[in-house]
Parts: C-alpha cells; sequence; structure tokens
C-alpha cells in the first residue's frame, strides 16, 4: 500500500498525491533558506550544463530532491523509509541515480570547494593535498564480488580511499574492495587526481603507500608523494603533520550515517554518496563564511586573516 495518499488539497506537484513545491523544511538534514541561496545556482547551472536529451523535465521540486538525498545520506535511512513530505521514494532514487551518473554532484563539489577555497585566501586550483584510505562494513546488499576482507582492520566490505586538499575539501574518491592494499587502491586515485587536476605537485600519505607507489608516481604522473611516518620514539596519539586533514575529513564523512557502513549494491554509487556528503558539508561551510562567521582556529597557531587568493598557491 502506496504511504502517499491519493488526493491533496493544493497540491503543487504535477505528480499525483505529491506537494513537495510547498514542503517546508523541518528536519535538521535540511537546507536553511541561506543555504539553499548558496547552492541553488551551482545546482541548476551544473544540471543544465549536464542535460543530454530533451524529454519530460523533472516535475518535482528540486530542493526537495537534494533534501530528500541529504536525508538519506545524514540518516542512513532505506529510501523506501522516506518521510511522506518528501516526493516518492522512487523519484528521489532515480534523481540520485540519474544524476550522480551524470556527474552533478562532482560538479558541485568542484565549484563549492573553489569558493570556499577563494574565501580562506586560496588560489581556486590546489597545489597539493593528501591521500588516505578508510575500511567499512558492508551490509548483506553488497555482492560478494565487490567486497573483501582487510586483514589489518579485521574488516568485510569495502575500502574508499579519497584525496583531498590543504583544507580537507574533497579533491576524489575511488571504492575498491577492503582486501585491496592502500598503495594498489591508490594508483587509480592518484591516475584520476592528476587527470582532474594539473596544478597538483605534491601528495602527503602515510607509511602504508612507501616503496614502488612513489616511483611510480614520480615518473608516470609527475606527481611527489611524500610519506610521512609515524616515529616509533613516541608513545600515545600523536598529530602528524599533513596527515591530520584527511584524518579529520574522514571525521566529517563519518557524520552521515549513510557512510558509516556500505549499503550500496554498486561501488559508483557510494562514491556519490561520499559526493553528497561532501556537498552538504562545503555548502554549510560556506554559508557561514558568507554569513561573516569567524574561521576556526589553524592548528597550533591563531588564524589570520586570510590574504588574497594570488598571494596563495596551495
Amino acid at each position: 500500500m502506496p504511504v502517499y495518499p491519493s488526493t491533496v488539497a493544493h497540491a503543487s506537484c504535477a505528480s499525483r498525491g505529491c506537494a513537495c513545491h510547498a514542503r517546508v523544511p523541518r528536519y535538521p538534514s535540511d537546507l536553511t533558506d541561506a543555504q539553499w541561496v548558496v547552492l541553488e545556482p551551482e545546482a541548476r547551472a551544473a544540471m543544465a550544463a549536464l542535460v543530454r536529451a530533451s524529454g519530460r523535465p523533472m516535475v518535482h521540486d528540486l530542493r526537495a530532491m537534494v533534501d530528500a538525498v541529504g536525508y538519506v545520506t545524514r540518516y542512513g535511512i532505506e529510501w523506501r523509509a522516506l518521510p511522506v513530505d518528501f516526493p516518492p521514494h522512487e523519484a528521489a532514487y532515480a534523481f540520485f541515480k540519474r544524476w550522480s551518473g551524470r556527474g552533478l554532484p562532482l560538479r558541485l563539489v568542484d565549484a563549492l570547494r573553489a569558493r570556499v577555497r577563494i574565501a580562506h585566501g586560496r588560489a581556486p586550483l590546489p597545489t597539493a593535498g593528501s591521500v588516505d584510505s578508510q575500511s567499512v562494513k558492508a551490509a548483506d546488499t553488497v555482492a560478494t564480488s565487490s567486497r573483501g576482507y582487510d586483514g589489518g582492520k579485521k574488516i568485510n566490505g569495502r575500502k574508499r580511499h579519497i584525496a583531498v586538499d590543504t583544507l580537507g575539501l574533497l579533491l576524489a574518491v575511488t571504492v575498491t574492495p577492503a582486501s585491496v592494499q592502500d598503495r594498489d587502491g591508490a594508483h587509480p586515485l592518484l591516475a584520476l587526481l592528476r587527470e582532474r587536476f594539473s596544478t597538483i605537485t605534491l601528495v602527503w600519505a602515510d607509511g602504508g603507500y612507501a616503496g614502488r607507489l612513489v616511483i611510480w608516481a614520480k615518473s608516470a604522473l609527475h606527481l611527489a608523494v611524500t610519506v610521512v611516518k609515524r616515529s616509533d620514539d613516541t608513545t600515545g596519539f600523536v598529530v602528524l603533520p599533513r596527515r591530520w586533514v584527511v584524518e579529520r575529513t574522514f571525521g566529517w564523512l563519518l557524520r552521515h550515517r549513510r557512510l558509516v557502513r556500505d549499503y550500496e549494491r554498486r561501488p559508483d554509487h557510494h562514491e556519490a554518496m561520499v559526493l553528497w556528503a561532501t556537498v552538504s558539508i562545503m555548502t554549510r561551510q560556506l554559508t557561514r563564511q558568507l554569513a561573516g562567521e569567524p574561521l576556526p582556529a589553524r592548528w597550533g597557531r591563531p588564524r589570520q586573516s586570510p590574504s588574497p587568493p594570488a598571494a596563495q598557491a596551495a
């Protein structure tokens, strides 16, 4: 039995029983009006650039669709468990699948990252970054062909490999079975990073990336991989230079329950979930910056006023 009523008074949507155009934000994951002002121009411009053929336009409200994807990403529910004030779950999942496949969240991440970097006094394109991986358990919806066992972390699931800039903003993501070693998973990640960012010259990584990867990246990609190793003389938790930035990004992502465990049948859908979570993170960061809120203190020293974008390249 459908959970959506057959008739809605003053329905604002062409889809029968849906009133998404009159929807009022009510959940913590919903975009505020200020956040939608930031995201809407970027979303509509990206969608206009990605239209592949003429056909029936989307009848549901774009903001309601984005909020539906954000609700699933934030709270980790099944698509069919979406609350009734969102568009029907079939339409929300179709929006996620279709537009993620066309590259909408990736374009949004790129556009928002440039704006956040400029607000921090950085150049729009990064010149340095950090890479790392994170293994997560896989749900029963993940096929055995796309999952594996990480012997070091004792996790049966998938592993996401990410590259971030010096602010911790996502640059690239790939998803592999958890059995794939870090240095092996870094090959497609660094190749993707070089393809998307010709300005990148330096990447920091941990000891798991040492060895032939460093030589291959230098010769094939003209990319310097600097390994930041943990000292054997220290005890307890120690913040390692440059590596803490990517670890903080993993912390940001794990605030989204859909990413705590991998529920996606396809690896590219998990990559899309990471991108949509990043869109939410950067939209909120940019909204706070535009509202004049002070920037967070830099690690180990007080925050200074940002320099003009041309003064800093990284």
